[in-house]
């Protein structure tokens, strides 16, 4: 939740400095695109005390197009950390250029709600597989409110039909799971599982099914 520079690099070099990613031969090469010049030289400071750290190539975002090709094309995986949504041209620039190697993009500024309106890159934002993704959200009803946790985590980097998770936040802070889908779930089915459960749980739903259930006592129907 915390934006700035100090923040992001920090996480950066917590997140990527360990990649488990091999190669026979020679040490893999990871470029880390960040969303402007004063993140990449935070980012460089913080990646300095990283004994391989020369194994890393720092660029930021809006001076791709006049980056050297080759610097980009040698990079085994490239890295975008935090990308505003008119840096997606260049996104698609730098992934277009190091296919069929690995892109990934992290902490992108845009929800999920807004990806249908990218007009021609919707599709190539649409292609990338989500691998990490906790949202926290919070719906409010008449006389209470409910938090809550739309979460999917792809274990060791493999791909096998995980399922994305809505928990709810209980008393104490605990989380409980209330919900799976296959596929991403719009904000709305979202706001549907949290009111729905709103409902149950609510005083007057509550006092409504106590009457009900007092008259069917006292007529004998059920």
């Amino acid at each position: 939740m915390d934006d700035s520079p100090t923040s992001l690099s920090q996480l950066a070099f917590d997140v990527f400095k360990d990649l488990p990613i091999k190669r026979r031969g020679a040490p893999v090469k990871i470029l880390i695109l960040w969303p402007n010049p004063a993140l990449k030289n935070r980012g460089i400071e913080a990646f300095q005390s990283y004994k391989s750290s020369k194994n890393l190539e720092h660029v930021d975002i809006s001076s791709v197009r006049n980056t050297d090709s080759r610097i980009l094309s040698s990079a085994e995986v490239a890295v975008f950390l935090a990308p505003v949504t008119s840096q997606l041209p260049d996104i698609k620039t730098v992934t277009d250029i190091l296919y069929p190697k690995p892109v990934v993009i992290f902490n992108p500024k845009w929800g999920f709600g807004e990806e249908n309106e990218f007009g021609d890159l919707s599709g190539f934002v649409g292609s990338f597989e989500v691998i990490y993704s906790f949202m926290g959200l919070e719906v409010r009803g008449i006389l209470s409110k409910r938090k809550g946790v739309v979460f999917k985590c792809v274990r060791d980097g493999v791909v096998s039909g995980e399922k994305w998770t809505v928990l709810v936040e209980e008393e104490g802070g605990e989380l409980k799971v209330v919900s799976r889908f296959k596929a991403r779930p719009s904000i709305v089915e979202v706001e549907n599982v949290l009111y729905n459960l709103m409902a149950i749980n609510s005083p007057i739903t509550k006092s409504a099914k106590f009457f009900k259930d007092l008259v069917s006592n006292v007529t004998g129907r059920k």
